[in-house]
């Protein structure tokens, strides 16, 4: 009996040009990255792509606008409130993105030991992250409600610090910290539940190892926690300060840029610009005014990336 090797095995009857055209790679390729294309393409690509156009436009809500250069950057360059809006949002991101990552990182080092109900902690820290970021605010606005507010009703009529209600929200820095408290509470669950998983990736021996050298608890977190969890540090940076720095819902929802547009972010003053002003092309300019600290903040981060290694945490030779 003759044996056939399967290299030269007669091909199957349904073999035709169909099934040989499916076995290709490349075609299989392009389908299956067509369908994620067109996603791409038509809620990411087309929006960006008509902001770019109507921020070069006079456009306004009801009318199509005319191309006119870069009138709409210029009358921006001397909008005091566009220049507090931008100051306000470096200000917000700053100090927002270092609460979340000092409480979160603290908050992950504590979850990371062997203590009690420690699934059950981690669920009730993901709470902040889970609930809508609306609702979230709206809690916050009844927490800093000048009349009805816990905290002021804790401090005057509970403890007796206080003769007079605190207006969290009346003036302009009280108000801006108070925002950046609402952001904090929000993402530290992010933070800290990422931060956790890199913790978890560094193996004990390395601590063991460190303490028979007599290393301390601070010499241990400096030269083995912190370099193994540069790259997980990084990545989960430059999502927050994103997630930061394009914040709308809820200072929106809990101020809408008040008092006197002193907590005004880029992205509440483009919305409130180009929509209920109607001024779609200034608002757009706005917003293209906010892809270059994006796009700095992802390259600072990228840099900061691209010198670990995920294996050793070391700079690359």
């Amino acid at each position: 009996m003759t044996l056939t090797s399967p290299a030269y095995a007669a091909r199957p009857a349904g073999d035709n040009w169909l099934v040989r055209l499916f076995d290709w790679k490349p075609f299989l390729i392009v389908i299956c990255l067509t369908p994620a294309l067109g996603l791409l393409l038509v809620f990411l690509t087309y929006p960006l792509g008509l902001g770019f156009w109507l921020a070069f436009t006079d456009a306004k809500i009801g009318r199509s606008g005319q191309f006119i250069g870069l009138e709409n950057f210029v009358s921006l360059f001397s909008d005091r409130i566009f220049w507090l809006s931008v100051t306000n949002t470096l200000f917000y991101t700053l100090v927002a993105t270092a609460g979340k990552f000092v409480l979160g990182l603290w908050l992950a080092l504590l979850l990371n030991d062997n203590v009690r109900f420690k699934s059950l902690i981690r669920a009730i820290v993901l709470i902040p992250w889970i609930v809508p970021t609306v609702l979230s605010a709206m809690a916050f606005w009844w927490i800093y409600d000048p009349q009805f507010s816990i905290i002021s009703y804790t401090a005057k009529d509970v403890l007796g610090l206080r003769e007079s209600n605190i207006d969290f929200l009346g003036t302009p820095w009280a108000a801006r910290f108070s925002l950046i408290a609402a952001n904090i509470w929000r993402g530290i669950p992010f933070v800290a539940i990422s931060l956790l998983a890199g913790l978890q990736t560094i193996s004990p021996s390395l601590y063991e190892a460190a303490m028979l050298d007599g290393a301390t608890s601070w010499q241990r977190f400096r030269h083995v926690t912190v370099p193994l969890l540069m790259p997980v540090l990084a990545v989960v940076l430059t999502f927050s300060v994103l997630f930061t720095f394009s914040d709308f819902q809820l200072v929106y929802a809990i101020t809408r840029g008040g008092p006197n547009n002193a907590t005004h972010l880029m992205a509440t003053l483009a919305f409130q610009r180009g929509i209920p002003g109607g001024q779609l092309g200034e608002g757009a300019a706005i917003g293209v005014a906010m892809i270059p600290f994006l796009i700095a903040a992802t390259l600072l981060s990228y840099l900061g990336l691209s010198r670990q290694t995920w294996q050793q945490g070391s700079d690359k030779n």
